[in-house]
């Protein structure tokens, strides 16, 4: 055998059998509830033992505890401890598996006051582990922090929001998160209105519940942060809640390995979980096998078994190297006072970042500058999935891009536009009355309506970018307010919540500014004016002939015949007439013979200023002639007179003209409509009129006033007008329509303009029918004026966007 072999055998024995075995002593800390990690610790010193090549010994002490009972914790801890002190078993290192909360801190504090090299996995960024906030720069050497993956999961929100730009935001965290320190920053200095709020309970009713408060603040992106199982159950609540759509994006983010499920009819989900790196897969599958690390989201157990194995690690190389103090001191609990913390030089960092061990699911960042707590974390990558889910099935799943975890990581897509159609559109909920020419009602046009109001919309939407859904309130009302203070109509849709935006010729009154916010006035200060039946003065051929009644026309014409035929008898026998005594008046100038023709024409004549001509020569027939004309003058003169009197009464009717002219008469019935702003102002003019009457009805009925008070109130019989609570009266008599078309169709009916029916309603209305049609009439003034505006949810933004 050459020297060389001997030389390599040697070298081989020497590396394989005389590697010392350094025993390292661990302090383990954990909580109750984080079990996984107290598993993937004995997985850890379990793969230490079955590989005599690293070299080591694990000897270790576990305290397990309660995070809220920070008292018996630290009792117990501080047993623990001195008891290895006693048994001469110093520890190495402290493993801090605490996650969050008071006994977290209370083991940070232990730590910090004891010099005991810690290596925790606590949750916290910079600044949130309160006890250790104020370590100087040797302690930040030995005190280290690596963030578990379940506390930088919810960094990609982050990313999320920065990306879509989105404005507000609800994340909804289960119990396997830890989400307070989140609130700060989350998303710092990002203009974005979120709520962060944990499950409440697995109870299908208070999830929809929660999920209904949260909407109610009109947030339409939610991110739920939990396991499958949780997220399973809020997902079903939203589908039930039909809050799926393009009005709302969900996000999903979890760390289970899993796809996500739901019985969702229809939803499209963002699903974020993590994935083991290509390097350390074989890696990962072999200790899940070997070792049996099972424990689920296995990247968490992944995390714990890296850590403790890398904290093995790093003591041994401290103890090889030299570099481990040889005069490290201890002092009990009991011995601490608060002053006597041990001084330490001890580079923990340096020798935790220096290992090479090859991670079982991501390598660890750690900043090779900066102190390490609230900066270090498991740098693994994440998988973007659109999940399109019907009838409870997952049918599609389709690749975003990708994230790496990091506290300012962005995300990596496929294609930029992918994320744009998965982001929630502004889509606002209007609603709104049927009111011509404010809102109209059209099939072919592309929202289902038209009119001076959709155009305004158009308008604004162009500027403030956004989309809306239009619908009819449901009872077709405004909005008035009952006795109770309950609402109906578009005000009641935006109280409830159940619309984004009132759009019609909504008038500006007190009350409802109380409950929701009007935008600037879009058509400035419209009050309420009468409408009535356009008068049209009837024509007649014969209208001459009313003037007297049938049977006088007809007693005339009986008289003309009769006169006519006796006036003829007369001339046919008298001796004394023209035809029978020719020769005795042949000398006169008119020789006029009164045939039964001759006679019909005489009493026409008679009766017209041209005159009947000459008479009949004999006396009786001049009688006859004398006694037609005097009957002619009186039947001329009385048709005269009442020629001109019909004439004249036919004007004397006052046509309405004001609202003090229609409540002074009774021919004419009018009401405005049921619900509508006229009607409110009318029922409470009477109704103040009628309180203003009971205080002087009190007043003057007050049996404590004296003569002279008494005295001076009696030349005031009655104060108070009664002229609303008469016309309100009139109005319930009447019957109030309930559509325009009603209140129309009855001013049409009506007999005349002065007997009927009038509608009082809005000028604008009024207006635009008097236009369109050619038998209505505007009438009087316009009172009680008050604006148009847009309406919004009390404090919605949109009013100020709107104006803007």
């Amino acid at each position: 055998m050459s020297s060389l072999t001997v030389f390599l055998l040697f070298c081989f024995i020497r590396n394989t059998f005389g590697q010392t075995t350094q025993n390292i002593n661990v302090l383990l800390i954990n909580e109750e509830s984080n079990a996984l990690a107290e598993k993937a610790f004995e997985v850890a010193k379990e793969y230490v033992r079955r590989n005599p090549s690293l070299g080591l010994a694990v000897d270790p002490v576990i305290v397990v505890g309660n995070r809220t009972d920070a008292k018996v914790f630290l009792e117990n801890v501080c047993r623990k401890y001195n008891d290895m002190l006693s048994a001469k078993k110093t520890p190495h290192v402290v493993l801090d598996f605490t996650m969050t909360g008071v006994g977290s801190e209370t083991i940070k504090s232990f730590t910090e006051a004891l010099s005991l090299p810690t290596i925790s996995g606590s949750f916290g960024q910079v600044g949130d582990l309160r006890q250790w906030r104020s370590l100087n720069a040797n302690q930040t050497r030995f005190l280290l922090q690596v963030m578990p993956p379940a506390d930088i999961l919810p960094e990609a929100i982050r990313a999320i929001v920065t990306k879509q730009d989105i404005t507000n935001a609800a994340i909804i965290f289960d119990e396997f998160f830890v989400m307070d320190h989140k609130y700060k920053s989350l998303l710092q200095n990002i203009p974005t209105r979120h709520v962060i709020t944990p499950v409440k309970s697995f109870e299908a009713n208070e999830i929809k519940t929660q999920l209904e408060s949260l909407r109610n603040l009109d947030i339409v992106n939610f991110f739920i942060v939990g396991s499958l199982r949780t997220i399973k159950n809020v997902l079903d609540a939203a589908d039930k809640n039909q809050y799926f759509g393009r009005k709302t994006a969900w996000f999903a983010l979890s760390l289970e390995k899993g796809d996500i499920s739901c019985g969702c009819k229809n939803a499209t989900i963002v699903h974020i979980r993590p994935t083991p790196d290509a390097n350390s897969r074989d890696r990962l599958g072999k200790i899940k096998t070997t070792y049996s690390m099972n424990g689920e989201p296995e990247i968490t157990s992944a995390f714990y078994f890296d850590l403790s194995l890398r904290t093995f690690l790093t003591i041994k190389s401290l103890l090889d190297s030299g570099k481990w103090p040889n005069d490290m001191k201890y002092i009990t609990c009991d011995d601490y006072d608060g002053k006597n913390t041990p001084n330490r030089t001890l580079d923990l960092k340096t020798a935790f970042q220096e290992i090479k061990e090859t991670p079982t699911y991501a390598p660890f960042y750690i900043p090779p500058d900066d102190p390490m707590n609230g900066r270090s974390y498991m740098e693994f990558s994440t998988d973007l999935l659109a999940i399109t889910v019907k009838d409870g099935a997952s049918i599609s799943s389709h690749s975003l891009g990708s994230w790496k975890a990091g506290l300012s990581s962005n995300l990596t897509l496929t294609d930029p536009n992918n994320m744009s159609n998965y982001s929630a559109q502004l889509v606002y909920r209007i609603v709104t009355v049927e009111q011509k020419p404010f809102i109209i009602r059209d099939e072919q046009a592309p929202k289902g309506f038209k009119g001076y109001c959709i155009d305004l919309i158009e308008e604004i939407r162009a500027i403030v970018k956004f989309d809306y859904e239009i619908t009819l309130a449901p009872d077709g009302n405004f909005g008035t307010m009952d006795e109770n203070g309950n609402w109906n109509g578009i005000i009641k849709e935006l109280v409830d919540k159940k619309a984004d935006i009132g759009l019609s010729s909504l008038s500006v009154m007190a009350e409802r500014e109380n409950v929701v916010d009007f935008t600037v006035p879009y058509y400035d200060l419209v009050g309420i004016t009468i409408m009535m039946k356009l008068p049209r003065t009837p024509t007649s051929l014969f209208k001459f002939l009313t003037v007297l009644e049938n049977d006088v026309w007809l007693s005339i014409l009986a008289a003309y015949f009769f006169t006519s035929f006796l006036m003829w008898v007369f001339d046919k026998w008298s001796p004394y007439s023209y035809q029978n005594n020719r020769e005795k008046y042949k000398e006169d100038e008119e020789k006029r013979e009164f045939t039964l023709k001759e006679c019909l024409w005489f009493c026409m004549t008679s009766l017209t200023p041209q005159g009947g001509g000459e008479a009949p020569k004999n006396l009786s027939g001049r009688l006859l002639a004398a006694t037609w004309w005097l009957f002619g003058f009186i039947i001329i003169a009385s048709y005269t007179a009442n020629l001109a009197a019909f004439l004249t009464v036919s004007r004397l009717d006052t046509p309405i003209e004001s609202l003090d002219d229609l409540s002074k008469q009774y021919k004419i019935q009018y009401a405005p409509l049921n619900g509508s702003a006229a009607m409110t102002y009318f029922q409470r003019m009477a109704n103040i009129e009628e309180k203003f009457y009971e205080i002087w009805k009190e007043m003057s009925l007050n049996d404590s006033l004296k003569e002279v008070e008494r005295a001076k109130l009696a030349v005031w019989d009655y104060p108070v007008s009664d002229k609303y609570s008469k016309m309100w009266q009139a109005m319930e008599e009447a019957v109030l329509p309930n559509t325009i078309e009603e209140a129309i169709q009855r001013v049409r009916d009506s007999k005349s303009s002065s007997e009927g029916f009038a509608w009082l309603g809005d000028a604008t209305d009024v207006k635009y029918h008097v236009m369109t049609s050619c038998d209505l009439q505007s009438v009087g003034d316009e009172f009680s004026r008050k604006p148009y505006a847009i309406a919004v949810q009390q404090g919605s933004p949109l009013k100020d966007q709107f104006n803007n």
